[in-house]
């Protein structure tokens, strides 16, 4: 992998009819953040290979808002990225799926790795406003050579017209 986008499931409905938070979905407002977001990514060339995408609903529902932007992406649902902790995040990144891999997935885990990553790379702009919050719908973007990590980007749907963060 030369490329990791974390991209954090768009904005949901606090609570499904069914009453389990696996199965929350999409609001409209988290499917337009989303697709902001997704074509601010594809505008930039940080296009992945490989999409690892938590099974709960509302991330399933953001990887079909977000795919379109992603024409060449494989798509894997992988189960033990809902509620995962940095680590799983970061290791199911690293395993040889692609040049750039997406894993669309939830907080808290996506946010601690990223300041995890942003402190690697010595971004300390990226740090502070990770450490304020990833957003819904938002994405950081990290390149990784030799034991170098580079922060290359932070979209948040607010950056592109869409909601707060």
């Amino acid at each position: 992998m030369d490329r990791l986008i974390l991209f954090r499931h768009g904005k949901t409905e606090a609570r499904a009819p069914s009453g389990e938070d696996f199965d929350r979905q999409l609001t409209e407002r988290g499917r337009r953040d989303a697709r902001l977001v997704a074509d601010a990514l594809a505008e930039a060339g940080l296009l992945p290979d490989r999409a690892l995408v938590s099974a709960a609903v509302r991330a399933q529902q953001t990887w079909e808002t977000i795919a379109p932007a992603f024409p060449g992406a494989v798509l894997e649902t992988r189960p033990d990225l809902y509620d995962a902790e940095a680590r799983v995040l970061l290791a199911a990144g690293q395993t040889p799926l692609g040049r750039t891999v997406a894993i669309v997935a939830h907080n808290p885990g996506l946010q601690v790795l990223a300041i995890a990553l942003a402190g690697r790379a010595l971004a300390p702009s990226y740090e502070a406003r990770l450490r304020a919050g990833l957003a819904t719908g938002a994405a950081a973007v990290f390149g990784f050579a030799q034991d170098r990590v580079e922060a290359l980007g932070l979209f948040y749907p607010s950056d592109y017209g869409g909601g707060p963060d």
